[in-house]
């Protein structure tokens, strides 16, 4: 209190009513202070955009599924066709195997593998297969069909580099590096072989024999070329399973007894 009796007036905070401050500028607006029912939502895509969506997606996973059959195809396993009766009953006309394309390379071949090999030269003579149709070879190339084996061959290597294959010993057998073989995978009835032969083996090279040897034209036929040897850069993998149809499924094994006396050459 003055002496006088006047009092000091108190300074009070400006606390605006309205959307005015002190100031006289209008005070900023938060996103707080929008109302809920004001917010826009982003809106959803028709039914045209949504299509072309799943368009999309579906190419994308064709392309990739493409590019891994392809990448399979190449350097893994490869399917193909049997296109005849030289591997009965083993293999049967019209069946459909796998061939696993680490064999030659990580993994070595062994006596009693089942090979597919591209003809060597001459082997299946002109050709009267009817060509595949364009939509057949595509799905060939990529892998999701079985290759035609128009210019391949499927057969059981008998003899590897350095062995001497010969035909027949006192009881008919075929004999490896000297040791007659007994083969259970024979066509029924057939004779080892009723061609008389002695080769031996050069390197890089393999001597193949049909399990149907009354009819196959394998190495004993070929002796006009390259001595009936096929050689390992023509070899495109082992065949180890048999896929189709269904009720033949069964795996390609080696018969290693048959030539687990057979010594290094």
């Amino acid at each position: 209190m003055r002496a006088d009796g006047d009092q000091y007036a108190s300074e009070e905070p400006v606390t605006p009513s309205d959307p005015w401050n002190a100031s006289g500028s209008a005070a900023a607006e938060t996103p707080a202070d929008v109302p809920e029912d004001t917010k826009v939502d982003k809106p959803a895509p028709g039914p045209v955009a949504a299509f072309f969506a799943l368009v999309r997606e579906l190419a994308l996973v064709l392309v990739i599924a493409l590019g891994l059959s392809l990448l399979i195809k190449t350097f893994l396993v490869q399917a193909f066709f049997i296109p005849s009766p030289s591997m009965e009953n083993t293999l049967l006309t019209g069946d459909r195997v796998l061939v696993s394309k680490l064999t030659p390379g990580p993994f070595d071949l062994h006596r009693g593998d089942i090979v597919v090999f591209q003809d060597p030269g001459g082997w299946l003579g002109d050709s009267t297969a009817v060509p595949a149709g364009r939509v057949h070879q595509a799905l060939s190339f990529v892998g999701l069909v079985p290759s035609n084996s128009d210019d391949h061959l499927i057969k059981r290597v008998i003899g590897l580099p350095g062995d001497t294959v010969a035909c027949c010993d006192d009881q008919g057998r075929v004999t490896v590096n000297g040791v007659p073989i007994d083969e259970p995978y024979l066509y029924p009835g057939d004779e080892p072989s009723e061609k008389t032969f002695s080769v031996t083996v050069p390197a890089g090279h393999i001597w193949v024999l049909g399990d149907h040897r009354s009819v196959s034209q394998d190495s004993r036929y070929h002796p006009d070329i390259n001595n009936g040897m096929v050689p390992e850069d023509n070899i495109v993998g082992r065949a180890f399973v048999n896929v189709w149809p269904l009720d033949r499924f069964s795996l390609l094994r080696n018969p290693s007894s048959t030539f687990v006396n057979v010594p290094a050459p």
